[in-house]
């Protein structure tokens, strides 16, 4: 399985939960629907099937992530 790189992860993380914070606050349609697309990339990266477990895997590979990992952003 490919694995996500961990700025990527760190990114979809972060998105997804400013999104799940405005949805709770406006219940927006356009929110809820960004916040799906982020869900459905974080299951897809991680190799997981639910929002909870693709968190959950995310930050797992993240806390075993070296500090300054930029190994696929180097040529």
């Amino acid at each position: 399985m490919l694995m996500a790189h961990p700025a990527v992860l760190k990114n979809l993380i972060e998105q997804y939960e400013t999104l799940r914070v405005l949805h709770a606050e406006s219940n927006g349609e356009e929110v809820r629907r960004r916040m799906d697309d982020v869900a459905y990339t974080l299951c897809v990266s991680t190799g997981t099937r639910d929002i909870g477990a693709a968190l959950q895997a995310a930050r797992s590979r993240l806390s075993g992530a070296r500090a300054g990992d930029d190994s696929l952003l180097t040529a």
